[in-house]
C-alpha cells in the first residue's frame, strides 16, 4: 500500500513539475527543429547504409538466374532548415 501511495506521490509531482514549464525560446525552437532534422538525416544514412550491406550479402549468396537486389539511393547531402521566422525588416 505504501509503495502505491508513494508512486501516485511521484506521478502527480513529476505531471505538476511538467505543466509549469514555460514555453521554448525562438532559439531553442531552432535549435530543437535542427536537432530533429539531423536525426531523421541520420535515419536516412542508416537506411542507406543498411541496404548497401544486405545487397553484398545477398550478392554473396545470389543463386545463379535470380534477379540482382534492387538499388540502394542515396540520400542527398544533408541541408540545414530553414528559420520559419524571417528576421523583421529594417525601417
Amino acid at each position: 500500500m505504501k509503495k502505491i501511495i508513494a508512486f501516485t506521490f511521484c506521478a502527480f509531482a513529476t505531471a505538476s513539475v511538467f505543466a509549469a514549464l514555460p514555453p521554448l525560446s525562438p532559439e531553442a525552437q531552432e535549435a530543437a527543429a535542427l536537432a530533429k532534422a539531423k536525426a531523421a538525416y541520420g535515419d536516412r544514412v542508416g537506411a542507406y547504409q543498411l541496404c548497401q550491406a544486405q545487397n553484398r550479402v545477398a550478392d554473396r549468396f545470389k543463386v545463379s538466374g535470380t534477379p540482382a537486389p534492387a538499388a540502394c539511393v542515396a540520400p542527398p547531402p544533408f541541408v540545414a532548415p530553414v528559420a520559419a521566422a524571417a528576421a523583421p525588416a529594417a525601417k
